[in-house]
Parts: structure tokens; sequence; C-alpha cells
């Protein structure tokens, strides 16, 4: 069994220009078939972190807000908290930076909302069935609210997850803070105690009483954890201002994959109706749209996918990147051909299928897809 992935190779003319194509893309899918009178529908989007250029630009996302809202739906922009501090780890920092990027509801006919609250704390339990990591996953209750969900998706490879695509947007993308924190650490964050200004910022921001200052030689007072009384919800990486607690980013990779396809499970697989899954194969950078900035790209622009099957189109996806012509410069090593797996030759520990054979195994869809061109 197959699923199909609809594909535009981006070529266009003046009677069928780019806001045409996309119209015609979508209406492929057979999405609009799902959608009732003003269901709210979450556009799961990364809005780009400062000085990266790279993210699926507004202006692309204007035909994909009118096809939704002429079919019926209430759309709105919507990501989640990072876990570490930057210009996204709150809401008011990470809605201005949607803003600064251009996401402007005015024009583009939707609401930019934060999903997990104004700290990242508000999320809503969904339990995953069938994984080998949870029973439960902590979602951003506004994602987990939405009566439809749209992920659109840039393309690239990351740093850690080696690829990302529609189950990465969604996986990680979707949960709280205290979600993300599980899929990458179960042992709660490293304290660098050097760095420790002995403030308790930390501490009162800590429900589960799993920090505290403790004497320190100095004569001052520096964080100490409490390993065991940690849940991992990320909170006290928003409070210190001073690097005191840090992400542990050492984890084994292929479980990580697995706790993020679990996550992703359990967002999508118990939902009543079909997600639709828009993948941008553009300006397809090596790292994520996190790092801070845009570095060259590894292939040329590919096209547009949509698909309401996420395991398919990432499955596309990587086959497409895989299949197009190298460019250089870029982080690629030197001697790769067309057909050669970029992804893999970026980061060569990760495991072939970058976690989409278990995604299958939990029900999100199958890899076995079927190309239909525009």
């Amino acid at each position: 069994m197959t699923s199909p992935v609809y594909f535009w190779n981006l070529r266009a003319s003046l009677k069928a220009p780019y806001a045409e194509r996309i119209r015609r893309l979508l209406a492929r899918v057979g999405f609009a078939g799902h959608v009732e009178g003003g269901e709210l529908t979450a556009i799961k989007i990364h809005f780009g972190e400062r000085g990266v250029t790279s993210h699926v630009q507004p202006l692309m996302l204007k035909p994909v807000v009118d096809f939704l809202v002429k079919a019926g739906a209430r759309p709105f922009l919507t990501d989640a908290s990072t876990l570490y501090v930057g210009q996204r780890g709150e809401a008011v920092s990470h809605a201005m930076q949607a803003a600064l990027h251009g996401f402007d509801p005015l024009l583009l006919g939707a609401p930019v909302i934060i999903a997990d609250g104004l700290k990242g704390a508000s999320q809503t339990a969904l339990p995953v069935r069938g994984g080998k990591h949870f029973t439960e996953a902590f979602i951003a209750a506004d994602i987990a609210g939405a009566d439809l969900l749209v992920s659109v998706n840039h393309a690239k490879g990351h740093e850690l997850a080696g690829f990302g695509g529609a189950l990465k947007n969604i996986g990680m993308g979707a949960a709280s803070k205290q979600g993300k924190m599980q899929q990458h650490v179960s042992t709660g964050p490293l304290v660098v105690i050097d760095n420790c200004k002995g403030c308790g910022a930390c501490v009162s921001m800590c429900a589960a009483r799993a920090l505290s200052l403790a004497d320190a030689p100095d004569g001052g007072k520096k964080i100490r954890l409490d390993a065991a009384r940690c849940v991992g919800c990320g909170a006290c990486f928003l409070a210190c201002r001073h690097g005191g607690l840090e992400i542990d980013w050492k984890t084994d990779v292929a479980a990580f994959l697995e706790r993020m396809m679990e996550y992703a499970a359990a967002i999508l697989v118990g939902r009543a109706k079909p997600s639709l899954h828009i993948s941008f194969v553009t300006n397809v950078t090596p790292d994520c749209d996190c790092m801070g900035f845009s570095d060259a790209c590894i292939c040329p622009d590919v096209g547009v996918l949509a698909s309401l099957d996420p395991v398919a189109i990432d499955q596309a996806s990587i086959d497409l990147i895989n299949q197009a012509e190298p460019l250089w410069p870029s982080h690629l090593p030197k001697g790769l051909k067309p057909g050669d797996d970029k992804l893999r030759a970026l980061h060569p520990h990760l495991p072939p299928a970058f976690g989409l054979d278990y995604a299958e195994s939990l029900g999100l869809g199958t890899r076995r897809y079927e190309l239909v061109a525009l």
C-alpha cells in the first residue's frame, strides 16, 4: 500500500503563477473535503530564529492560508516555545520574532498564536500508544486543542535529527517545554556551577522543588539539583540568565528519534480528521532554522510537496534531496554525486531511515509513496 505525495516542481507561468500552483497542489490532496465551517485550524510553522533567512517566508504561506479560509477553516499560525533561551523561548519574544520576519496577521489573514502559552507551560497530556519510551506526551495546548492541523515544513538537514521535515516540525516543534525536555534528555538540566550567580531565580520557577541553593566554598550560594525530583519541564532554562543551567545534548540519537516519533504519533494518530502536510524542499540548508544563520544550500530548490501522510512526505523529501545535484560551496563533503545520501554524508552517525521506520510502526504512515506530479 502506498500513499500519494503530490509534487510541484516550481515551474510557473503567467497563467499559473505561484499562488495558483499552490492552490492546485492543495486541491489535489483532498484536505478541503475534511473541513467543516469555522473549524479552528493550527498551521504549525517555524518562524525562524533571528539571523535565519531560509525558513518558509510569509509570501509563500499566503496562498495556503487563503486556500484554508476558502475551504471554511479559521486558520492561525502557531509554534511552541524553544527549550533553549533565545528569541523564541517565551511567547512575547516569540511573537515579536514572528512579526520581525513578516508574519503579519493583517497581510496573511491569520493571527500568530504561540501554542504553549506565555512561558511554555500551557500543555495537554496526550496518550502514546505502542511506544517504547512514553505512555503520554506533553503537547502545546493550543495545537492539541485545534480542530484541524496543518504542518508547513522546511525540508532541510538537522544537526541532531539529521533531517527536519513534517515529523520533526510536529513531534518536537509542537511539544511544550516539558515535552521537548523529555525528548532530548531524561536526567534533567546540566548544572554549570561556575556560571551560577546564586540569584535563586530558577529555584522559584521550579514547581517540582528539584532545585535549591546550597552553601558554596566561597561563602555564597550555588544551585543544587535533585535529579530524582526533576520532571524535565524545562522552566529553569527560561529563568536562568547566566548559563548556570544548560541542556545536556548528549543523547543516543536513535533513541532520540524514537522519542520524537512517539510525540508525533501522540499528536497525529488520535486526531478525528486527517492532517495536511506541506513541505517546501527549497533553500535546503545543512542545519535547522534554529541556528541563528542560514548556511549555503546543499542542493538546488526541488519543489513543494503535499500529502495527508507525514511519513510518506518526509521519505519523498529525503529522496528528492538525495537525487538532486549536490551544490558547492556548501557543508557537503566533496565528491558526492546525484543519488548519494547527502544527509548522512553530513551526519554519518545517524540511522539510515532517520526514524521513519519507527514512525511506520507507530501507525503514522508509510515510507512507500507514489509521487504525483502536478
